[in-house]
């Protein structure tokens, strides 16, 4: 009925349009369209709903290999669908797991479509690591994956994929035979990397490759996006049109054109498909096929009309893709780069060598991509690549000329069993591309890190680099004006005096020379996003070691203005302390049983709030802001469960 309800609101709206006065009707329109775009993302939510696991888990999980990754920590990841856990219903079952394999699993051979059984962890999705930061629980909503966790055990195949589970697995197995094969021509990183922009499978990449390729801004080589689908279907267009062009009686009789675009328009669908479809890939085919179609129209392909239509279709598909920092940073660079070469047609450079042309083109259009998309770089993950521009000079070129049209090549004379002549030349640029990422990555000073913003300063900046995008004439100045508000109050930003994790086990003071952690190891991911917030990601242990709290055993105190704050980590030292210690605040990881004289806060009500954060007010009373508070109710943070009886004592341990 809601649904109903707002589809008539909207064929009012529009019937409304084209009755008042043409100044109104653009108030209306964007009125309708707003409202059109809040029941497609409340459709896309329900769509996607399935179970999420309400308590920890530890017991036999079995399911189906539908996805192979990599974490953070470089342990291999296996997302598992058909699930079936002990003594669970099938109605409280997640759709989806994704369990982190260590010890004896790691020697298993994983495919695509096997049927797979181990013992292992689980646990709900985590939420934020602090109140207004990246929530994991939206993302893996999304993504329908209802419980996440580990194994140390053995994993068991008790079925073989049989080849016949959908087309969506089956170019998924299609993907990991591919990515294997160019892995074992090409071998080490460089094979890796080719594995990952040939089919998009990066789970033979290491960290710390990944880590040089951010530092350098070079990361987006190794997404499938603009650049790659870009160079792609731009080699194959220009293939197929001199290859026509040389046969008379279809050059003369047909436009050979818009025979080329049919060809590279199914080809990029065919690596769009290949590649497994994420974001970035899908606003590049789209861009592609847009520009393609109007080929075909005879019309201008490179407009931006051409990326509204773009970055519609991929919203209308994925609505929660608007606020990540994939879909913001590749619409913004090519946004850009649309406005700057298209300014740069009236500019006669005729008289220049057709070198210069190239490399003047190749610089232009990297510091504009890198300009623009450094502040959504620097909001999401907190680092500005300081010499990216000249990574970037050294590595794009060798990616258009050499990387791609050899990676064609390849597949090619892959039939012929020559596919290694290609990979050969792909291998060599490579390797070149991976020692200046290397090299550069390395240079005193290279990255430079900076404070997570408000939460006002993106929604001010986006609305407002729109607004330069779109007006015409001085109007644009308004825009600008937008862009050092935006920057003024991100200079203004301070952080939390006080973070405390959502299981109670960390706590995070702000001291005079940065943050200072309770614990030098255990939560490292969360103390990792706390010093990465802050603009200063050193080690974990590093942090621990500074002064700020007074350390007894499992017990720690510390002062926030006049507050007096305890923080007990384990059942013992909870059950040693009397009353509140003379705190203020008691913070414990446990279940605090009995009335204390203070304000508790334990693993029970944090469970109902999510992490917290602290600070003073001006007359120095304590302002308390958690994670739920931030986020609102939503379908993705369900009140959590008890968990059923035969796994409730694990669950504590």
């Amino acid at each position: 009925m809601i649904f109903l309800g707002l589809g008539c609101l909207l064929v009012l709206g529009l019937i409304l349009s084209r009755l008042v006065r043409v100044s109104f009707a653009p108030l209306i329109i964007g009125l309708v369209l707003i409202g059109a775009g809040a029941g497609i993302a409340k459709f896309r939510t329900d769509t996607v709903s399935s179970p999420v696991l309400g308590f920890r888990y530890y017991g036999p999980i079995e399911g189906r290999v539908v996805n192979i990754d990599r974490s953070g920590s470089d342990a291999v990841r296996l997302t598992l669908d058909r699930v079936i856990l002990n003594r669970m219903s099938p109605d409280r079952t997640p759709s989806k797991v994704r369990v982190s394999v260590h010890g004896d699993g790691r020697s298993a051979p994983f495919r695509p479509g096997d049927a797979i059984m181990t013992t292992g962890h689980l646990s709900p999705p985590s939420g934020p690591a602090e109140p207004g930061g990246f929530d994991f629980q939206r993302h893996a909503w999304f993504l329908q994956i209802g419980a996440v966790g580990y194994t140390r055990n053995p994993i068991v195949r008790i079925a073989v994929a049989d080849g016949y589970d959908g087309w969506r697995l089956w170019i998924f197995q299609q993907r990991r035979t591919l990515a294997k094969a160019v892995r074992d021509q090409i071998g080490g990183e460089p094979g890796a990397f080719a594995a990952a922009i040939m089919t998009g499978d990066r789970s033979a990449m290491s960290q710390a490759t990944i880590a040089d390729l951010r530092a350098t801004n070079l990361a987006h080589l190794l997404a499938i996006s603009g650049l790659h689908m870009g160079l792609l279907t731009g080699f194959v267009f220009a293939v197929v049109r001199m290859g026509l062009a040389l046969i008379p009686a279809l050059a003369l009789r047909y436009a050979t054109k818009k025979f080329a675009a049919v060809v590279a328009l199914v080809i990029g669908a065919g690596y769009l498909a290949l590649s497994g479809g994420n974001v970035a890939t899908e606003r590049a085919y789209i861009m592609v096929a847009v520009m393609l179609v109007a080929v075909l129209l005879d019309r201008r392909a490179l407009t931006l009309r051409a990326v509204a239509m773009a970055a519609t279709l991929v919203l209308i598909l994925q609505p929660e893709a608007l606020v990540g920092p994939g879909f913001q940073m590749s619409f913004a660079a090519t946004t850009a780069l649309v406005l700057v070469f298209g300014g740069m047609r009236h500019v006669d450079m005729s008289q220049l060598p057709k070198w210069v042309r190239i490399v003047f083109s190749v610089v232009l259009s990297s510091a504009v991509a890198g300009v623009v998309t450094a502040p959504f770089a620097a909001i999401h993950f907190n680092q500005i690549a300081h010499f990216g521009l000249l990574a970037n000079i050294l590595s794009v070129p060798l990616m258009g000329i050499i990387v791609m049209p050899a990676a064609v090549l390849a597949v090619c004379l892959a039939p012929l069993g020559l596919w290694s002549v290609g990979l050969w030349f792909v291998d060599q640029g490579l390797q070149w591309i991976l020692f200046v990422a290397g090299k550069v990555a390395n240079i005193e000073g290279g990255v430079g890190h900076v404070m997570s913003p408000s939460a006002a300063v993106l929604p001010i900046l986006g609305l407002s680099l729109i607004w330069v995008a779109l007006w015409q004439g001085r109007g644009r100045l308004v825009g600008g004006v937008g862009v050092i508000c935006a920057l003024f109050i991100w200079s203004q930003t301070t952080r939390p005096a006080v973070l405390v994790a959502d299981n109670g086990a960390l706590i995070g003071l702000m001291g005079a020379d940065g943050r200072i952690l309770s614990r030098a190891k255990g939560g490292g991911f969360v103390a990792g996003v706390w010093l990465e917030n802050d603009g200063a990601p050193i080690a974990q242990m590093d942090a621990a070691a500074k002064g700020g709290f007074n350390r007894q055993g499992r017990q720690i105190a510390f002062n926030l203005g006049d507050w007096h704050m305890i923080a007990v980590t384990g059942k013992t030292a909870l059950a040693a302390l009397t009353g509140c210690g003379g705190a203020d605040i008691l913070i414990s990881n446990q279940t605090v049983q009995s009335k204390r004289p203070c304000r508790v806060i334990d693993v029970i009500s944090l469970r109902k709030t999510g992490a917290l954060a602290f600070d003073l007010s001006a007359d120095g009373d304590l302002i308390t802001t958690t994670a739920r508070q931030v986020a609102g109710q939503r379908p993705w943070a369900p009140r959590p469960r008890q968990a059923p009886p035969e796994n409730r004592d694990t669950a504590q341990e």
